[in-house]
């Protein structure tokens, strides 16, 4: 069994440890401590005479702190240790570790505390095998402080770690030699700053007299704060509340203030997406608009601040296209990888217009629609121009970076996600078929920006009639008469890609789908050949390709059963949308917190557990979404104006469930709904909303 790993984060910086909270570098896991994209930390070892120490327990204080009670040598809960020793580790704009040595017996002891620190400067996107570096280690034992410094031309990294306490440093570490008293302690405080310098240029040091236990006291208001702005979940399942408590949590924690703009906004989820990812930023925040609203406007914002404006190969940039992914590191500034700033998707342009206007239903803010006007524009004029390669009216993808670029373009992104049902990938540029949903959606709402705030009435109809025609067209084409659910994709010359999968799940959501398929649509996704019992899988079971492990194979994932249920629901497939729901419910109640990214295709009745996937992160920001989105969706949130509808529709057992001050442009309101049980004579327990 692999050791557990252990993480404090705060938005992009985040260290992970094995369960003694030692840091060694492991090619399989991103072990050490980061912050935009750089490990600053690579070792971190602390011993006493020489000796490792063994994990007696373990308290997860918020997710920016934890505190180990550890023992020389082998540990047990019986073990007579004569010391034992604590450490509390932080991390904020620094990394903090204050150290406790316990002397258990009735005489002084003396010690010799050791920590052994290194730093490879590493990129995140090279943990496997990262190159070499000339690191420069300055021992400073008079201030208490190691300095490791690396320079490459104008980029700079420098690791500071400063000591409270007497230390003798050495190129590779710090050693204390200690004498504590009889049944005493003694205790040091190291502080480990991280310094950008050059591209990204940022100090992220705080000295050891700058109030560190103020900043954690800060954290913590935050946090608390966080928790009291979002709404309240009154459940009569205590299990549901405390996911609830916990997703907020979780979320919180998944927040970064980036170096261009001021705001706090989602990054992708740890351990390997903790940047900016266009797709996963837009989803979040669509998952979390009754909840947490706050976290739309800097995401639209920083990406229209890094919106297209060229035509270039290497990062697949267009002029229009909203940005995938989003880089501070070494390897994305020297262009080595193209992430620092890359445009690889064809989803996140009209996402980019449907988060926009979804916000303004939602609070009201139409100064930020005026001001986020002409990176609209641009986002729509994409679709049409840049998007439609071949120019029959379709968005489609095709990697021009041949090296680095990524073969699919769209949410399912890995390498053979895009397949028919005999398993065999179609010839590029590719049309996936729920990027034209959004293209569809995208243009609806932005016909309704242009008539209401752009005072472009013209544009307005323009764009409605393109939409109308694009449905029609998309109805035509992908649709699968003989089979009786829409294709997931068109080849260049047409062709149907005709697997069966989660992806016409997104085509309900956009409200493309022709009113006299959605039956169809729907009946397909609650099959026993998608849905596994815990949620729609990604490919059906049946095609070629299926693999109930493989991340876009077979797999379950929260964010896209998210999406999907918000699409049964918009055409009255309420059932459906429960159904997926409750398994997905469970799914977080059996696991518990964060919630998973992805988990195994098996049936329930296989496994009567839901199977965690090595690959999948935890906490991510589109899966700890996606909880609040699927409670939006049961109790039928929606803004009408001034107004918040609800209308409910539970899971059967779920009982009562209340949320209480959600807010919106009705300031605050409260929505309640009941499951339907047998006896129920209505088809709904009665949508209520109570202004606040």
């Amino acid at each position: 069994m692999k050791q557990e790993l252990v993480n404090v984060l705060t938005g992009n910086s985040f260290a992970v440890s094995d369960a003694q909270g030692d840091m060694t570098p492991d090619p399989l896991a991103p072990i050490g401590l980061f912050s935009f994209d750089t490990r600053f930390l690579s070792r971190w070892v602390l011993t006493i005479d020489g000796k490792r120490l063994k994990a007696l327990s373990r308290d997860e204080m918020t997710y920016f702190e934890t505190r180990f009670v550890l023992v020389p040598g082998a540990a047990s809960h019986y073990v007579d240790a004569d010391v034992s020793v604590i450490r509390h580790r932080s991390i904020d704009d620094s990394f903090n570790e204050r150290i406790v040595v316990l002397n258990h017996s009735a005489e002084p002891a003396d010690y010799t505390v050791r920590m052994e620190i290194a730093s490879d400067f590493a990129d995140t996107a090279e943990i496997k095998e990262p190159r070499e570096r000339r690191i420069v280690a300055v021992p400073m034992s008079a201030e208490g402080q190691l300095r490791l410094t690396y320079q490459r031309e104008r980029f700079g990294r420098e690791t500071v770690v400063s000591s409270t306490a007497p230390v003798e440093v050495d190129p590779d570490g710090m050693t204390f030699r200690i004498r504590v008293p009889p049944n005493g302690s003694w205790t040091t405080d190291l502080n480990i700053g991280m310094v950008l310098r050059g591209a990204g240029a940022r100090d992220l040091r705080s000295s050891l007299e700058a109030h560190r236990e103020q900043v954690r006291r800060d954290m913590r208001e935050d946090l608390r704060r966080w928790h009291e702005r979002a709404p309240k979940l009154v459940a009569e399942h205590d299990g549901l509340r405390a996911a609830y408590e916990g997703t907020l949590a979780d979320l919180a924690a998944l927040r970064y203030t980036p170096l261009s703009i001021r705001g706090k906004l989602p990054v992708g989820g740890l351990p390997w997406a903790m940047a900016l990812y266009g797709r996963d930023a837009l989803i979040t925040c669509l998952e979390t608009l009754p909840f947490t609203p706050e976290l739309a406007p800097p995401t639209l914002r920083l990406l229209a601040l890094g919106q297209g404006g060229r035509l270039d190969d290497h990062r697949e940039e267009e002029p229009g296209k909203i940005v995938a992914e989003y880089r501070y590191g070494e390897n994305a500034v020297f262009g080595e990888s193209p992430t620092y700033l890359h445009y690889s998707a064809a989803d996140t342009t009209p996402l980019f217009v449907i988060l926009l206007d979804e916000y303004e239903r939602w609070s009201g803010d139409a100064d930020l629609v005026r001001e986020l006007r002409h990176p609209a524009r641009m986002a729509l004029d994409w679709i049409d121009e840049y998007g439609d390669i071949l120019g029959d009216g379709y968005v489609r993808y095709q990697r021009r970076n041949t090296r680095t670029g990524l073969e699919n373009q769209c949410w399912k992104n890995s390498p053979g996600a895009i397949v028919d049902a005999e398993g065999r990938a179609p010839a590029l540029p590719r049309a996936v078929c729920e990027v034209q949903g959004y293209a569809y959606d995208a243009k609806r709402r932005g016909a309704r920006l242009a008539r209401e705030f752009w005072d472009d009435p013209v544009y307005a109809d323009r764009l409605e009639r393109e939409a109308a025609e694009l449905k029609a067209r998309f109805n035509r084409d992908f649709w699968l008469p003989h089979r009786e659910y829409y294709a997931l994709a068109l080849g260049p010359d047409g062709e149907p890609v005709d697997a069966l999968a989660s992806n016409m799940g997104h085509l309900l959501w956009s409200g493309i789908v022709a009113e006299q398929h959605a039956e169809a649509v729907a009946r397909h996704l609650l099959g026993p050949r998608l849905f596994s019992g815990w949620g729609v899988r990604t490919l059906a079971d049946g095609q070629r390709a299926y693999n109930p492990v493989g991340a876009h194979l077979g797999s379950v994932w929260p964010s896209d059963n998210a999406i999907i249920a918000a699409g049964l629901r918009r055409y009255g497939c309420d059932e459906a949308a429960a159904r997926i729901a409750a398994g997905i419910f469970d799914v977080v109640q059996m696991l518990g917190n964060p919630v998973p990214e992805v988990i195994a295709g098996y049936h329930r009745d296989l496994t009567r557990f839901p199977v965690q996937l090595p690959h999948a992160g935890r906490p991510q920001s589109w899966s700890s979404g996606a909880l609040l989105m699927l409670l939006g969706t049961v109790l039928g949130l929606a803004p009408c104006g001034e107004n918040l509808l609800v209308n409910p529709a539970l899971p059967r057992g779920a009982g009562r469930i209340e949320l209480l001050d959600v807010p919106g442009r009705w300031g605050h309101a409260d929505a309640y709904g009941r499951d339907r049980t047998p006896g129920d004579r209505d088809s709904h327990p009665g949508p209520a909303a109570r202004p606040r």
